[in-house]
């Protein structure tokens, strides 16, 4: 079974993203902090990181960077889930090594479609 991170702040959000996740047969774990993904990243490797850009303390960018520069996890596709649309933010986000960006509320066609491009259904 496919296994997912969500880190979002926002527990609706994470939890609803979490939701769609299940749906596809994804097993998920949501981490509301990224402090609190640091520390589940250093026992899990999951299949794909969903991650909220905006976030107190550490942001997803910085999610972003310690997914990539971690040799057992810089295999793993991130996506970004962000209320900001920006063009210069999607770039940003891909430039750190982000497989795609989400803009807020994710739908459940681009949730699948996700999981599609990352080759993981």
């Amino acid at each position: 079974m496919l296994k997912a991170l969500v880190i979002d702040d926002n527990r609706n959000t994470a939890d609803s993203l979490c939701q769609m996740l299940s749906l596809l047969d994804v097993q998920t774990t949501a981490a509301y902090s990224p402090r609190g993904a640091f520390l589940l990243l250093q026992e899990m490797v999951p299949d794909i990181v969903f991650v909220d850009l905006n976030m107190p303390g550490v942001t997803g960018h910085e999610v972003v960077t310690f997914v990539r520069r971690d040799p057992k996890l810089e295999h793993i596709p991130v996506v970004v889930v962000t209320s900001d649309d920006q063009e210069e933010t999607a770039k940003q986000v891909r430039k750190e090594g982000a497989l795609e960006i989400i803009i807020k509320p994710a739908t459940f066609e681009q949730v699948e479609g996700v999981l599609q491009k990352a080759k993981l259904i």
